[in-house]
């Protein structure tokens, strides 16, 4: 199942979303609600791509690049409400978008509701570059201060808006890692050894790995046993190999399960790749079932699921990078931009 990244403003879509050029794949256990569904998160519709072919050399110059937008000026009048301040919602869109040099954005009105304590908050933004019109974006804030609605989604709101999420994972996520024993920076994957998304998602990991020695680069099974069924004993083995011969095996043992993910596609099949896999990470695939049938692996298994599930995981492959929630098959360019600037956020030398 081939499921898009288009909730809009969720925990993972609120930081990206408006990258231009970017649609990145990925498996979900649910697929998302069409963005008419989401009255709540409103967005003008984005210009259409540009699909004319480059002029040739010999062509006439190109036209001057376009002007940056002028977004208009805020209206006094829609500052009714006391709670956000202009300021919270500006640093709580700088943590989200201020990756993105060429994103420009302003509080268009911070407005009162029927309701007591949640404000509509309206924001106008576009590329500083002009190649994208001006667009405009809506969203609740509730009376804890700590929160909006955003579409059919709670996010966390403020300053620091991973926070929570980034002490979650420095205290749960247990999986193998490379890197750092520091959690400083700690970029979390959560992956499904059947996902193809997943699968192409390692060649990024592989390049954070060699550019961020000093970063925990950590690996948290999440399988969708609902359209992967052999994902979870391929979980599951990976958790025995990681046991019996430490992160370093378990690695060497992904690396050949993502490489024969093909043998995935059944049952019989699974059992080589596996087994195939085990034997390439120097381990015994007798002992490595024996292992993998104790129920206890499986309830490990199951709390990493959970784990994800908790911090708002709906889709792999996520890559969540001190609390900040990102797919890990964007381009890596862009991938390494947001890790960099989290790492900045957070007061973290590079």
């Amino acid at each position: 199942m081939n499921c898009f990244f288009v909730r809009s403003l969720s925990k993972i879509a609120l930081a990206i979303l408006l990258l231009s050029a970017i649609h990145a794949a990925a498996q979900q256990q649910v697929p998302p609600a069409p963005a008419t569904d989401a009255p709540a998160a409103q967005q003008a519709p984005a210009a259409p791509a540009d699909q004319s072919a480059p002029p040739p050399a010999s062509a006439a110059p190109s036209a001057p690049a376009p002007a940056a937008p002028a977004l208009p000026a805020p209206d006094p009048a829609n500052f009714t409400a006391a709670s956000p301040t202009k300021e919270e919602v500006e640093a709580f869109l700088r943590a989200n978008w201020g990756y993105d040099d060429n994103r420009i954005f302003q509080v268009q009105g911070i407005l009162k509701t029927p309701v007591d304590g949640v404000s509509k908050v309206v924001i106008y933004f576009a590329d500083r570059t002009g190649k994208d019109k001006p667009q405009g974006l809506v969203f609740f804030t509730l009376p804890d201060g700590k929160h909006i609605i955003a579409g059919d989604d709670v996010v966390d709101f403020g300053a620091q808006p991973f926070a929570d999420d980034r002490r979650q994972l420095q205290a749960r996520a247990n999986g193998p890692y490379r890197g750092s024993a520091s959690k400083d920076l700690e970029l979390v994957e959560f992956a499904d050894f059947q996902c193809p998304h997943c699968k192409e998602a390692q060649a990024n990991m592989d390049k954070l790995v060699a550019d961020y020695p000093k970063a925990r680069i950590v690996f948290q099974n999440w399988p969708i046993a609902s359209i992967h069924p052999e994902a979870v004993q391929a979980a599951e083995y990976g958790l025995c190999v990681s046991k019996q011969g430490g992160s370093v095996a378990f690695f060497q043992y992904a690396a050949a399960v993502f490489d024969g993910q093909e043998g995935l596609a059944t049952a019989d099949g699974a059992t080589l790749t596996l087994n195939s896999a085990v034997t390439k990470a120097g381990l015994d695939p007798a002992k490595i079932a024996t292992c993998a049938a104790d129920p206890q692996i499986k309830a490990q298994v199951e709390a990493s699921v959970k784990l994800g599930s908790d911090v708002g995981i709906r889709q792999v492959p996520t890559l969540v990078v001190n609390g900040r929630q990102l797919p890990a098959n964007i381009p890596y360019d862009v991938l390494k931009k947001i890790v960099d600037y989290q790492a900045k956020m957070d007061g973290i030398p590079q």
